[in-house]
């Protein structure tokens, strides 16, 4: 598992754990659809995207025509990466 995907799964899951404690904590009710809904499933996305890869949103964005972004970073002066 690479850096980049184990960050999406770590936000992937601190996104869901907000949603599961705050409705633990009486704070909203999961079982009415709201917007929340969206928020669940954004955190699901990342959690999945992290360990499969596969971004829906990324195949959107290459279907626009939108590229692809380079290894700048890698080759930097002080040979140091971003």
């Amino acid at each position: 598992m690479t850096v980049h995907r184990m960050v999406s799964v770590m936000a992937g899951f601190m996104v869901l754990l907000s949603l599961a404690l705050t409705h633990i904590a009486g704070q909203i009710d999961l079982l009415h659809p709201t917007w929340l809904w969206l928020t669940g499933f954004v955190g699901l996305n990342l959690l999945q995207m992290g360990f499969t890869g596969f971004c829906p949103a990324s195949k959107v964005f290459r279907a626009m025509g939108l590229p692809e972004a380079s290894n700048a970073c890698d080759a930097t002066a002080s040979g140091r990466h971003c």
